[in-house]
């Protein structure tokens, strides 16, 4: 039961907020797996290079990538992500940003939780090539643009 398909009607239910959590830890596995992949092989290297590409600011560059690429329904899904109300932001970004990634982490739970995991990755693909991805900071280069 890793990635679950849950049907339009259980996930129009649930909270922009609980969709956006759901993307936050597909997002963050994702990335820890990529840098794996990659040829991040400490923990503490791991940490950092993850801590940069999971901050809002970078969430929100890569936000800005995919919007061009989202079909009609995933815009929807982005939009109602982008206008959640968020208790507060964090320091080190904007609200702008901030809503830019919670835009992005709620259709990453979105998509997870329906099952369209090919999409995710076809997405997650699209939003590290725009700026230094991955593999990039595996090596060490900063984060993205």
């Amino acid at each position: 039961m890793l990635s679950p398909r849950l049907d339009a009607v259980a996930l129009s239910a649930l909270s922009t907020l609980a969709l956006a959590q759901v993307g936050d830890a597909a997002f963050e596995l994702m990335v820890r797996t990529r840098l794996c992949a990659a040829g991040t092989r400490t923990a503490q290297r791991l940490h950092a290079r993850r801590v940069r590409l999971v901050a809002a600011p970078a969430q929100a560059a890569m936000a800005a990538r995919l919007e061009t690429a989202l079909s009609g329904e995933e815009r929807a899904v982005f939009t109602r992500g982008r206008n959640a109300r968020a208790a507060q932001v964090p320091q080190a970004a904007t609200r702008r940003e901030y809503q830019a990634a919670t835009a992005l982490e709620t259709l990453w739970g979105w998509l997870w939780l329906s099952g369209q995991t090919e999409r995710l990755e076809e997405l997650f693909d699209l939003a590290m090539e725009g700026g230094r991805g991955c593999e990039a900071l595996a090596r060490g280069a900063p984060a993205l643009d």
